[in-house]
């Protein structure tokens, strides 16, 4: 199924990707929106590989920050032979059957071409900012060969974003930042037939 509206959100760990994805999710109902996450089919054959909890892998765990740069260095090899090979497992599941995407976590151009070159008329790309003091509050510590890695660094020179969000304050704010993106993803839902 091809669906009506991708919305492929970036941002620096601790920015709120997950967050702002969920409100997406509520908003426009579990129905209609898939969530769907690029490092879920990642976390899920490295926990495969090396008979790792993956539900621990998936949470915001220490377990998981314990094999992050494993997983970083794992999904770039895998990257490096096949650029798309995450986005294509990430969308080929069975909840990728709704008309909205909301993918939380892209991290390279290579996620964004992808959505782009074969959806480009529903994509709308979204990037997520906050600023260091209020990533540290939430729980930001920098980690060397995380933070400084293109999984984190991958998109930071990437200027052609349709929408940027800033997650700094409170849930109001965070609402009317987010109004310009809900009246895109409404117009393109209503503009595509069924």
């Amino acid at each position: 199924m091809t669906p009506k509206v991708i919305v492929v959100i970036s941002g620096k760990r601790k920015t709120g990707k997950d967050f702002i994805a969920n409100l997406l999710q509520e908003r426009f109902s579990a129905e209609l929106c898939a969530v769907l996450r690029l490092s879920g089919p990642l976390k899920s054959q490295f926990a495969k590989e090396n008979e790792l909890d993956i539900a621990r892998l998936l949470d915001a765990s220490q377990y998981k920050e314990t094999y992050r740069k494993d997983m970083i260095r794992w999904g770039e090899e895998k990257r490096n032979k096949d650029p798309e090979y995450f986005c294509r497992l990430a969308t080929s599941v069975s909840e990728a059957d709704k008309d909205l995407w909301v993918i939380s976590d892209a991290r390279r151009t290579t996620d964004l071409q992808y959505f782009l070159r074969y959806y480009p008329q529903t994509t709308l790309t979204v990037r997520i900012e906050a600023t260091q003091d209020v990533r540290e509050e939430r729980g930001f510590v920098f980690k060397s060969g995380v933070d400084d890695a293109e999984s984190e660094c991958g998109l930071d020179l990437y200027s052609s974003w349709n929408h940027i969000i800033h997650n700094n304050t409170d849930i109001d704010s965070l609402m009317e930042e987010l109004h310009p993106l809900i009246k895109d993803i409404e117009t393109l839902l209503l503009s595509k037939p069924s």
